[in-house]
């Protein structure tokens, strides 16, 4: 079976490589990145494949010259909804044969959302990485109809093999992973900031780590309005914290705690026995992303933060949500029989004149070079001569 993984943002691309390991021996895989404005760095590139080759960058029309040439039998379209949608129903439609096309999303998932579902209703399987998350998305899609299989993996870097065993004995790093889209608001990161900055004070010993997605000068998958590293330049360095990019996996090996507000890191973190506190103090909602940590055992506040209360979570909440035995995990056993038996594509449900428009709007984005994108208004006139160049 040949697979050909496409990402289009760092985290995107970490999940995809992941993903591309657990498939059964024997599979011949490719990994790209297609070129949009969020596209990694080179750096954020080398830490989110591990040890693989470096995946080259291609635009969307090399994108389509590489699938007619090799033929792939499964695409893994691992990207932002918009960029699901365009590259299946535009980019990518008309191969003959027609492959598989796979797609999911990286990380945590709860409450799924009908958005969600509609952008990647074009693809044949969708996987997702807790039997949770299986029955919300498999309930909207018999509500909505569209799409295929909704299939279920094991977050690929919780992992057994990974999972445990790798983490030094005494540790002695407190990791904070940021969340590029909460909290929203300028001095509710502040507050989380000085938080940080206290329990450096009061625990000397401990290095407090604020752990990055993305440099202030990187792309990432959701725009991050208020940056950390720029916030704590504007505050004048109160205290003593460092920042890091890079690898998560490496950060917690010396770790001997882990906070966040809202990351799928979180679930590193217990896989390898750290304590952690996720934040409540600005709410626990979807809008919040950490809704499903609710029965956990590992909600906290900023105070609890300042005092190092780190926490496990219950082992009765890791076996509904994300540490399921891998036994169960179904996903790739239903790739396999898309792939050799009969088949009807996937109906996607944003096919039509109602939405034409939003997609000729998301096409830009995997057509158009990101400089000129990013231009705004005054590159109008760029991007019409580039279109027409491209017609």
């Amino acid at each position: 079976m040949r697979v050909l993984a496409v990402a289009d943002s760092d985290s995107y691309l970490k999940w995809a490589a992941c993903l591309l390991d657990d498939l059964p021996s024997g599979c011949v895989t490719d990994l790209v990145v297609v070129r949009t404005p969020i596209a990694p760095s080179p750096e954020q590139i080398a830490a989110a494949v591990g040890g693989r080759a470096t995946p080259p960058v291609l635009s969307a029309r090399a994108l389509r010259r590489m699938a007619e040439r090799e033929r792939p039998d499964v695409i893994l379209v691992a990207c932002t909804g918009p960029v699901v949608d365009v590259l299946v129903s535009e980019v990518l439609h008309g191969l003959r044969p027609r492959p598989v096309f796979a797609t999911g999303l990286p990380g945590i998932s709860v409450p799924a959302t009908e958005k969600a579902w509609e952008f990647r209703s074009g693809c044949d399987l969708f996987v997702v990485h807790s039997e949770r998350e299986v029955a919300e998305f498999s309930a909207i899609a018999a509500r909505l109809g569209g799409g295929g299989a909704v299939g279920l993996a094991r977050l690929p870097f919780l992992r057994p093999q990974r999972a445990g065993g790798t983490r030094a004995a005494g540790g002695n790093r407190v990791v904070f992973a940021t969340q590029a889209k909460v909290p929203r608001e300028r001095e509710q990161r502040e507050r989380v900031l000085l938080s940080l900055a206290e329990l450096a004070a009061r625990r000397p010993d401990l290095d407090v780590v604020v752990k990055m997605r993305a440099l202030e000068d990187e792309q990432q998958t959701h725009r991050e309005r208020h940056h950390y590293q720029r916030l704590w330049r504007e505050l004048g360095e109160p205290g003593r914290l460092s920042f890091a990019a890079g690898s998560m996996a490496e950060q917690l090996e010396q770790a001997a705690g882990f906070v966040t507000v809202s990351s799928t890191a979180a679930l590193e973190a217990i896989a390898q026995d750290v304590p952690l506190l996720v934040l409540s103090d600005f709410g626990v909602s979807a809008e919040m992303i950490n809704v499903v940590f609710e029965g956990s055992d590992v909600l906290g506040t900023l105070d609890e933060l300042t005092q190092g209360d780190f926490r496990a979570a219950s082992p009765a909440w890791c076996a509904a949500n994300y540490f399921h035995p891998r036994e169960r995990d179904d996903w790739a056993g239903l790739l396999t029989a898309l792939v050799v038996g009969p088949r009807t594509p996937a109906r996607s449900l944003l096919d039509g004149p109602a939405h034409a428009a939003a997609r000729r709007r998301a096409r830009l984005r995997v057509e158009v070079p990101p400089t000129v994108l990013r231009a705004g208004y005054r590159a109008k006139r760029r991007v019409r001569r580039y279109l027409k160049a491209l017609s």
